[in-house]
């Protein structure tokens, strides 16, 4: 099996001795070279042809997000974007998602070498899982949205499952008129749920959405999501109603719950331990609206790596919810939504462009 090609791109020459380390030490990897900036980035991918590319968001002479761009339109590769935990450093790893970068790795604010090691293994398995991916569809959809709209945007924890933060089993709601959709997602996911925000009217059902992400990016990614859709999209508080035409995105270091009190649905955090060694776990969230929402909710679970949600979309499904998942076409990894589909979790399987239609007409659906 031949290993995987690397470029690593970053104007700090710490943070590119760290990153050739952690990959040279795994047979799967070749570090191809390092490069300081776009410019010796672009000569080095001309001559070394690699396959995945290691992108630092915050570079001089041209930043990340800019050499991606052009990048996408010119060599489409898989990317992983390395990135600060600063809400600076959010805002352009979200743009660079929405621009084709495949996942991003976070790097400390302080302790650069001491904490990307911790993160090795992360680093490893989301710069192997880039290079399965294949960028053209992506890229030709980036294309076509160009063409459509100006584009004026800038250690490993044990594997819990969802019984660590809520209980199996519980009450069961009586079917009323007002729905809930409950959307999962992960790698890939920043774009996707953005295709379906921006094609849903501003009375649709309330929605809750937990997004595997970072503490310090839900807010800044809830805000992009603000501006790119007809709902109301904020960052969920514990306690917040759910209404129609609103979006309740999980932070990136609490569970979203959902709790049926009264005559209302409410979000609830919580602060367990991580999910499928996720926090926010999708797992835990489409339990929660199993058990609260019941046959009232919408299941969606997007494109992303591993099986967070895939158990928990299953219990909606028995708990007569409509279930949805992303197709392998459309998704940027097949993880979560293939083992939704492969245990038996899901009603139906539909590409990203009809996620959002189908979803309204089962929320109007009797």
């Amino acid at each position: 099996m031949q290993p995987i090609r690397v470029l690593i791109v970053d104007d700090s020459a710490l943070v590119r001795q760290v990153l050739s380390e952690i990959l040279a030490t795994d047979p799967r990897f070749e570090v191809l070279g390092t490069a300081k900036d776009p410019y010796d980035a672009r000569e080095k991918i001309k001559q070394l042809n690699p396959d995945v590319l290691t992108l630092d968001v915050e570079m001089p002479r041209m930043d990340g997000v800019t050499f991606l761009r052009n990048l996408m339109r010119l060599r489409p590769m898989p990317v992983v974007m390395i990135s600060s935990l600063t809400e600076q450093g959010a805002e352009i790893t979200l743009q660079a998602l929405e621009l084709g970068a495949v996942d991003f790795v976070s790097k400390p604010k302080i302790g650069v070498a001491q904490g990307l090691e911790e993160y090795a293994d992360t680093i490893r398995e989301k710069v192997a899982m880039a290079a399965r991916v294949d960028v053209q569809p992506l890229a030709d959809r980036l294309a076509r949205r160009r063409q459509a709209t100006p584009d004026d945007l800038p250690a490993v924890d044990p594997k819990l499952s969802a019984d660590a933060v809520i209980a199996r089993g519980g009450r069961r709601t009586f079917r009323t008129t007002e729905r809930i959709i409950a959307i999962g997602a992960s790698t890939g996911g920043t774009e996707a749920i953005r295709e379906i925000l921006e094609a849903l009217p501003a009375d649709a059902p309330g929605i809750v959405i937990s997004q595997h992400i970072p503490a310090a990016f839900s807010a800044p990614f809830a805000a992009r999501m603000d501006r790119h859709s007809a709902m109301t999209v904020c960052e969920a508080a514990d306690g917040q109603q759910i209404l129609p035409g609103h979006v309740y995105i999980a932070p990136g270091d609490r569970h979203l719950l959902v709790e049926r009190s009264g005559a209302r649905y409410l979000c609830r955090l919580n602060d367990g331990p991580p999910v499928n060694r996720h926090k926010p776990s999708v797992d835990v969230m489409f339990r929660a609206v199993a058990q609260h929402v019941g046959p009232n909710a919408i299941g969606v679970l997007l494109t992303g790596m591993g099986d967070d949600g895939a158990r928990g979309l299953l219990e909606m499904r028995e708990n007569g919810a409509p279930t949805l998942i992303q197709d392998e076409r459309t998704s940027v990894v097949w993880g979560m939504p293939g083992e939704a589909a492969r245990i038996g979790a899901a009603d139906e399987e539909l590409p990203l462009p009809r996620i959002a239609a189908r979803l309204l007409a089962l929320a109007r659906a009797e």
